[in-house]
C-alpha cells in the first residue's frame, strides 16, 4: 500500500526551517548543475578548438589525417561534452521533480536554461568539426 501522499495539497504545511533545507538542497542542485556547464563548456569549447586548428594545419600541409588524430578527439571532446551535459540535465530534473513535490514554491531553474544554451553551442561545434572543407 502506498502510504506517500499524491498531491501536494496532501502534504502538510511546512514549517520554515524545512521550508529553508528544501531552499537550500535546491541551490544546491542548482550549483551542481552549473558545475556540470562549465566542465561540459570547458569540453566542447577546447574540443572544437583543437579540431579546427588541427584542420588548418592539415589544410596548410595537405597531408590527409590519421584516423584518430587530434581533429578527431577534438570532435569526440566535444561529443563527450554534449553527452554529458544531456545527462546532468536528465539528473538535474528527475532532482528538481522530486523536490517540487515535495516543497512546490520553489523557483525554475535557470541552469537548465543555461545547459539547453550550452548544448545548441555544443551542437554547432560538434557540426563544425564534423565538417570538412
Amino acid at each position: 500500500m502506498n502510504t506517500l501522499p499524491t498531491q501536494t495539497s496532501d502534504l502538510p504545511p511546512l514549517n520554515e526551517s524545512t521550508r529553508l533545507a528544501y531552499e537550500r538542497t535546491y541551490l544546491a542542485h542548482e550549483r551542481t548543475q552549473m558545475a556540470w556547464v562549465r566542465t561540459a563548456l570547458t569540453l566542447i569549447s577546447f574540443g572544437f578548438t583543437m579540431s579546427k586548428f588541427f584542420e588548418y594545419l592539415h589544410e596548410k600541409r595537405t597531408e590527409a589525417a590519421p584516423l584518430l588524430g587530434a581533429q578527431n578527439v577534438g570532435v569526440l571532446m566535444v561529443a563527450i561534452g554534449l553527452v554529458g551535459l544531456a545527462m546532468s540535465m536528465v539528473q538535474h530534473g528527475r532532482a528538481l521533480r522530486t523536490l517540487r513535490a515535495r516543497c512546490p514554491g520553489l523557483p525554475r531553474s535557470e541552469s537548465m536554461l543555461m545547459a539547453l544554451a550550452i548544448i545548441v553551442l555544443g551542437m554547432l561545434a560538434l557540426v563544425g568539426g564534423l565538417t570538412r572543407n
